[in-house]
């Protein structure tokens, strides 16, 4: 690390879920920088490591409490008010084609699913099907960027980093959340075209 740049200093918080205990990364910009659940944190720390060396940076984790905005609008998505979430401000390091596939996962609606090779298509690369789950397994910020509503061809469920039961759960949340408010605009649909 050149000596001209001291560690950036990143904040660890947790927060408690439905679905058990959630790790989140943020900066001292309050962008959520990783978000992963607490079984999986070693693997939360050398994703971190991974863009801090591609980043030629090193950086510091000091335990704070979430931003407010941040925790407010993760509140919102597990009591079943899925909006807020897509106005959380994100810092992802990852290939030109990650940073793609990262910004076309945010466009999938809660409570619709898209198949790897309809979201291949979507980004004008119908044969990148696999580089596609590559980069959805890479993302660092889970359900900010929801990798969770990419499923398989055929429409059955395929890998997430939280474990496929959390990926069940959040796609029938989503559904159940939309139910609840009356809302029909968006059932749970499959999207392989």
């Amino acid at each position: 690390m050149p000596q001209h740049l001291l560690p950036e200093i990143l904040f660890h918080h947790q927060l408690e879920t439905p679905i058990g205990t959630m790790l989140v990364i943020t900066d001292q910009r309050e962008r959520m920088r990783a978000l992963d659940w607490h079984e999986y944190e070693d693997r939360m720390h050398r994703l971190l490591w991974l863009h801090a060396k591609k980043e030629k940076r090193e950086f510091e984790l000091q335990a704070a409490s979430l931003p407010a905005a941040i925790h407010k609008a993760l509140d919102a998505y597990f009591t079943g008010n899925f909006v807020p979430v897509n106005d959380i401000p994100v810092y992802t390091v990852g290939t030109v084609f990650q940073q793609a596939v990262w910004r076309a996962l945010r466009t999938i609606p809660a409570g619709t699913t898209l198949s790897y090779s309809a979201l291949a298509k979507k980004l004008g690369r119908p044969k990148a099907v696999r580089a596609v789950g590559a980069a959805n397994g890479a993302n660092p910020v889970g359900i900010v960027i929801p990798c969770h509503r990419v499923i398989g061809r055929d429409g059955s469920m395929t890998g997430y980093g939280g474990g496929l039961e959390r990926k069940r759960w959040l796609l029938a949340h989503e559904v159940t959340g939309f139910r609840e408010k009356g809302t029909e605009a968006m059932p749970l649909s499959y999207i392989n075209s």
